[in-house]
């Protein structure tokens, strides 16, 4: 019995920290976080964890702290990924979302020239718009990853991979993005994310990605 109210405490707990209305900055328009259901896993988990430990009142109380923190986390992550999609809806630069994650991939082909760490100017408006919206949502860390296709040495790649990362975290910085907030790894063509064995397996290798992760609550 005590433990069937706790569980009620726990789903009407949950379904009050998650009610997944969050205002757009933006729009000022209230919607559901994409991200809600993390949060209801979240609270569920934690509140029946209360419940063995606590009773129901347990159940309530860490339901409510692990679901409001999930659906914060969420909503200030779809904020940031409806502005990147809008500022680089006309660009080759591919927006991805994992959980709370947000994975911007930028084509060496509108990045750099081949062999060079010099940014061009195809991908300056690209990172301007980027860099825009990173110095607005300051409780985010960024990482910067540069990649190669595995034409050429690694004596060649690691470090070529290495100075584009850092052309554009530098360039970030440069726009108002805090440089503590960002890291750079060059990785050559470890990492590959297509064939090497053909041309556009090869173009799509060479690639710098932005990865956007919410601070450590």
């Amino acid at each position: 019995m005590q433990f069937s109210k706790s569980l009620a405490a726990i789903g009407a707990t949950a379904a009050l920290a998650l009610s997944g209305c969050v205002t757009d900055p933006t729009t000022g328009q209230q919607h559901m976080s994409k991200t809600a259901m993390y949060g209801l896993g979240a609270a569920a988990t934690c509140g029946i964890v209360g419940a063995l430990t606590h009773g129901s009142t347990g159940a309530r109380n860490s339901a409510l702290a692990c679901g409001a923190i999930g659906a914060g986390v969420g909503g200030y992550m779809d904020y940031q990924e409806k502005l990147l999609r809008d500022q680089l809806a006309n660009t080759p630069v591919e927006v991805a979302r994992v959980g709370d994650q947000i994975k911007l991939v930028m084509p060496e082909s509108i990045t750099f020239a081949t062999g060079s760490a010099a940014l061009n100017s195809a991908a300056t408006g690209s990172l301007t718009s980027v860099a825009d919206v990173l110095a607005k949502y300051t409780d985010t860390t960024i990482s910067v990853s540069g990649h190669t296709d595995n034409t050429g040495t690694d004596a060649i790649n690691n470090p070529l991979s290495q100075q584009r990362a850092q052309s554009v975290a530098g360039f970030l910085t440069n726009r108002g993005v805090a440089a503590n907030r960002i890291s750079t790894m060059g990785y050559g063509s470890r990492m590959p994310v297509a064939s090497n064995a053909t041309v556009e397996g090869r173009a799509k290798n060479r690639r710098v990605e932005i990865t956007i992760n919410p601070k450590a609550q």
